[in-house]
């Protein structure tokens, strides 16, 4: 079953190893392009991350080196992988094609410049989380203290995403940010969250969070880290962590709204069967077992490309 998944961070990857991680190469990443083709993994957001510690002067340099590598490193060298700069390019995609598209998480390399937000739009971004974990000039992120919402920038940022049919991620984001974004947002979603029904972590969706989301069609994806699937860190994290998460979202009324955001090349632990994107057929597989075929198409693709049709993108 195809597989479209919202978020890897394979290029902060490929950027932190000066671009020596050949992405052809089975190996070199969780989400490289044999463990993608491996897992039927039609079409991957790939993140541009750039770490806070970084000097501010350095970050927007950083953020373009990681476009560079995007252009010669997967799509220079590997004419299967499409550049997705239409969402509906997704349906056009042949055999043997794999979609590939820009985001960008965290509008720390901007700074206070929405010429440089235009030139990553130009570049091929499509979708935009205005905050990694802490406060930047936008917003603050969903592990700074202050728990503020957005600023009068951020709701520019947020003003720019709607003209340019831009998705606004709430990933990461505060909650008092996330309600902000849900009231001036026209596109929003959550590229890589889970439930805090199940596991109560700052990182992850209220029940309330996630029924907004989903009231204005919107998708939450869940993802693998362990840290975000449970509070137990002391035995290893299973398939079943993740179907807990997605049990969850279903029982308050999400099943038409769930889809996938991994997080490969993001993660510091790992869910055992789940490692890479190679693997993410045991995840299809392990879900077909507890919801029908159309349910599962909806988590594994489908429940994303109705709300980019119900937001008529």
């Amino acid at each position: 079953m195809n597989v479209i998944d919202l978020h890897c961070d394979a290029l902060f990857r490929i950027w932190r190893a000066g671009g020596k991680l050949a992405f052809d190469h089975t190996d070199s990443l969780e989400a490289s392009k044999p463990r993608l083709i491996a897992g039927q993994v039609k079409v991957q957001g790939f993140a541009i991350f750039v770490p806070p510690n970084l000097k501010d002067s350095a970050k927007f340099e950083a953020a373009l080196d990681q476009v560079h590598y995007f252009y010669t490193e997967i799509l220079d060298k590997n004419p299967e992988i499409i550049h997705i700069t239409d969402w509906s390019q997704i349906r056009n995609l042949r055999d043997g094609e794999i979609g590939a598209f820009l985001t960008l998480e965290g509008v720390d390399p901007i700074g206070n410049d929405l010429h440089k937000l235009n030139l990553l739009y130009r570049l091929g971004v499509r979708s935009v989380g205005l905050t990694w974990n802490y406060a930047n000039l936008a917003a603050d992120g969903a592990l700074e203290p202050r728990g503020s919402g957005l600023t009068q920038f951020g709701k520019q940022i947020i003003e720019f995403n709607n003209e340019h049919r831009l998705l606004s991620d709430v990933s990461h984001l505060s909650e008092a940010g996330f309600w902000d974004v849900l009231q001036l947002a026209d596109y929003p979603i959550a590229s890589h969250s889970n439930a805090q029904g199940i596991y109560n972590h700052p990182r992850n969706l209220s029940d309330e969070q996630a029924q907004a989301l989903f009231a204005k069609n919107a998708t939450v994806h869940v993802l693998y880290l362990p840290d975000f699937l449970r509070s137990d860190q002391d035995e290893a994290a299973s398939i079943d962590d993740v179907l807990r998460h997605v049990e969850h979202f279903c029982s308050i009324g999400g099943v038409k709204h769930i889809g996938l955001g991994s997080d490969f090349d993001g993660l510091i632990h790992y869910v055992e069967g789940l490692e890479h994107a190679g693997h993410t057929q045991n995840l299809i597989n392990a879900l077909l077992k507890r919801y029908s075929e159309q349910e599962v198409k909806g988590f594994a693709s489908e429940n994303f490309l109705n709300s980019l049709s119900a937001y008529q993108l």
